[in-house]
């Protein structure tokens, strides 16, 4: 496998991104991850790798870049990292600073630049269907880039948040102008996304041109999908990586010419 660090250059400045991909072989299907609330870490980058693995070229922007370099971490006694609604009132508020001063639009922006890159980097790259999986804020996000941004055939929204909301930009608004496939896994117990929320999602997506799929997953709560974290459940976790891959395959089959 082959990884490194690439700027990508956007209306704001320069952007860190991870970059991985198999050694042999090429142009690869580009697959680009959304970080959580937490930012870019290794814990990201090795769910990148996992995917590259199989034949993607795979890109995890660190979109809080216009405040500098922001690393919230909490461990616990156990080593595992601890999830948002477990840290003190005090400790909540300087995870979430960043993240409320990224706006949406400025993430659906940077997604253009990075399509923008894939287009004309040179790397061993396929920019014509593109796939992305997105976590927490993230799975709004990749929502929002699809919806803007027609490349995009394959999207995974993992645990996402607030996919239906009173705000202008609220991703369900755009569903119709997705394309190719969706899928969303959801945690039974998540106050981000209720489940009335979840059917209702479900209903606006019926009549729209993209195939959608769900999974709600008992027992898991929000943030589920993520290895290093306290409330991780790998049995839900695997079964949206069985349904992610599947999806790729379908739409932005790996290796083929």
């Amino acid at each position: 496998m082959k990884e490194r660090f690439v700027e990508v250059a956007t209306a704001d400045g320069r952007m860190e991104t991870f970059v991985t991909h198999p050694q042999q072989g090429g142009p690869f299907p580009p697959v680009i991850f959304y970080m959580d609330v937490w930012g870019v870490r290794e814990e990201l980058y090795d769910l990148a790798r996992r995917v590259a693995t199989v034949g993607y070229y795979v890109m995890v922007p660190d979109f809080y870049y216009r405040q500098g370099k922001i690393r919230s971490t909490f461990v616990n006694d156990k080593g595992e990292r601890i999830s948002l609604a477990r840290l003190s009132k005090e400790d909540q508020a300087k995870v979430l600073e960043p993240a409320n001063m990224l706006a949406d639009s400025m993430v659906v922006d940077d997604t253009g630049a990075i399509l923008k890159f894939l287009r004309e980097g040179g790397d061993p790259v396929k920019p014509q269907a593109v796939g992305s999986i997105g976590y927490c804020m993230g799975g709004r996000h990749v929502m929002q880039a699809a919806v803007k941004h027609p490349e995009f055939k394959a999207t995974a929204s993992l645990h996402g948040t607030t996919l239906i909301s009173d705000r202008p930009d609220s991703p369900h608004l755009g569903v119709a102008k997705l394309q190719g496939e969706l899928y969303c896994g959801f945690a039974e117990f998540d106050h981000y996304a209720p489940l009335p929320m979840v059917e209702q999602l479900g209903e606006l997506l019926k009549p729209c041109q993209v195939k959608y799929s769900r999974e709600i997953h008992k027992g898991a709560e929000h943030g589920y999908a993520l290895p290093d974290r306290d409330i991780f459940d790998k049995k839900a976790s695997e079964r949206d990586w069985e349904m992610i891959f599947a999806m790729f395959h379908r739409q932005i089959p790996p290796y083929a010419r």
